[in-house]
């Protein structure tokens, strides 16, 4: 099924010429074109296995969870070696800027998973009284957090690789930002700390390195590039980090929380309800990843992130909105759809939901958002919050902090009803049906 659906794919995208780049997340393929205008739009939204599309400068194709990664291998094998690999949109901006984010780290996802759910596992047995010094909890919690001794050094590879710079160097940001012999050092008559900064220190100094490595360059000899580019670069940013990155990437971050508790604290209901209503539109143009150092910030800072339950809201309402379409729909197609599509949403992810159902009919996806703030707001008031991400809905269960499991479940049900009392209601007609047929 992948290489048929592959080989219809970059026929309609204009055939191989036209594909710049081609990459996944967990439920999309991602393709940056040469020419947009060249893309068949219509006919891929027509292919059996797509889900929907985003039509953006960097287009998008919604297939699901396993199926876009399988797509995207067997449209690398049928195109071969791509030119210009690791081209982007031109524009600049906010939009731009969450877009390169996302790309550091959405290869990082599969593995913030996996970790994350073993780490929710051996704490869900300890809080349920499992002894902690056992040597299976123990290994357990070996595995599940070898990932986070490393995240800063694959943060800062993807960061390089990200704006054209030599991977590698940017991997020795993240291990200079997180190198424990920090902690033993004094600069300034200042001791230094170990992590300080966090991703977002990482991310600025494996910037730089990627920079000034193209900046110096330009002016060393061939014969002498190996050599001099990379000394020379690793040197100067190296000092830059330790001196002044650390400590600007440590204001950043503790802005960025503080403003975050702040909204939180002020707003209370009213902001939880805001932010999971208007956190779908994120996910529909793919933005959403772009948060992610935000949630990893707080986990580093506290422990757990507290809007990653309230955001987590939103895919709630989609189930919601589904499941009233189901029950209200005579589509036999539309049925089938939701009926595929809803496993995978009540798991926590969304996109099929989305971009199958919700948004071709268009009101269910404004009932959805309305029926996530009921969620969003609970989680707000029982302040919830998650010791790693990378899942939603059911599946964040065992990750949820300070053993508010039952909270953090109820919120989870106030979303569905949510999204399908407003849908059942006011968001969905029969007439609708026929928008998924356009």
């Amino acid at each position: 099924m992948s290489k048929i659906l592959a080989s219809q794919l970059i026929d309609l995208l204009g055939g191989k010429e036209n594909i710049d780049n081609v990459y996944n997340c967990m439920t999309r393929v991602r393709v940056i074109p040469r020419d947009h205008s060249k893309i068949d739009i219509v006919n891929i939204k027509k292919l059996e296995g797509v889900n929907g599309v985003v039509d953006d400068d960097e287009f998008q194709i919604i297939l699901g969870p396993g199926a876009a990664e399988k797509t995207r291998r067997e449209m690398e094998k049928q195109i071969g070696e791509i030119e210009n690999k690791g081209a982007a949109p031109k524009k600049k901006g906010v939009k731009y800027l969450l877009k390169k984010i996302g790309n550091i780290f959405i290869p990082l996802i599969p593995a913030l998973v996996a970790s994350g759910l073993i780490n929710g596992i051996v704490n869900f047995a300890i809080n349920s009284g499992v002894d902690p010094e056992l040597a299976w909890v123990q290994v357990m919690q070996l595995i599940g957090g070898v990932f986070f001794t490393i995240i800063g050094v694959l943060v800062g590879y993807n960061t390089a690789k990200e704006f054209g710079g030599t991977p590698a160097l940017g991997a020795i940001s993240g291990a200079l930002i997180f190198n424990p012999a920090l902690n033993e050092m004094e600069l300034f008559g200042e001791t230094l700390v170990s992590g300080r900064g966090g991703l977002f220190a990482v991310m600025m100094s494996a910037f730089i390195m990627a920079a000034l490595e193209q900046q110096v360059r330009k002016v060393v000899p061939n014969s002498l590039d190996l050599i001099v580019t990379s000394t020379i670069t690793v040197f100067i940013v190296g000092l830059i980090t330790v001196i002044g990155l650390q400590p600007v990437g440590a204001v950043l971050s503790e802005g960025i929380i503080v403003s975050i508790n702040w909204v939180l604290e002020v707003g209370g209901v009213f902001a939880g309800a805001v932010l999971a209503a208007t956190f779908l539109p994120l996910v529909l143009v793919g933005l959403h990843h772009g948060l992610t150092p935000i949630h990893l910030e707080y986990i580093q800072n506290i422990g757990f992130t507290p809007i990653f339950t309230i955001l987590g809201m939103a895919g709630a309402g989609q189930v919601g909105a589904a499941v009233a379409i189901f029950v209200k729909t005579k589509s036999k197609r539309l049925k089938n759809i939701i009926k595929g599509a809803l496993p995978v949403g009540f798991l926590g992810i969304g996109e099929p939901l989305l971009y199958g159902v919700t948004l071709p009919l268009g009101r269910p996806f404004l009932t959805a958002c309305l029926g996530a703030a009921f969620g969003g707001a609970y989680q707000a008031l029982m302040t919830t919050g998650a010791i790693n991400i990378g899942v939603s809905g059911i599946s964040l269960t065992p990750l949820i902090a300070d053993g508010k499991y039952i909270h953090y479940i109820i919120g989870l049900v106030l979303g569905y009803t949510g999204g399908f009392l407003f849908t059942y209601l006011f968001g969905f007609k029969e007439k609708m049906v026929e928008n998924l047929d356009k």
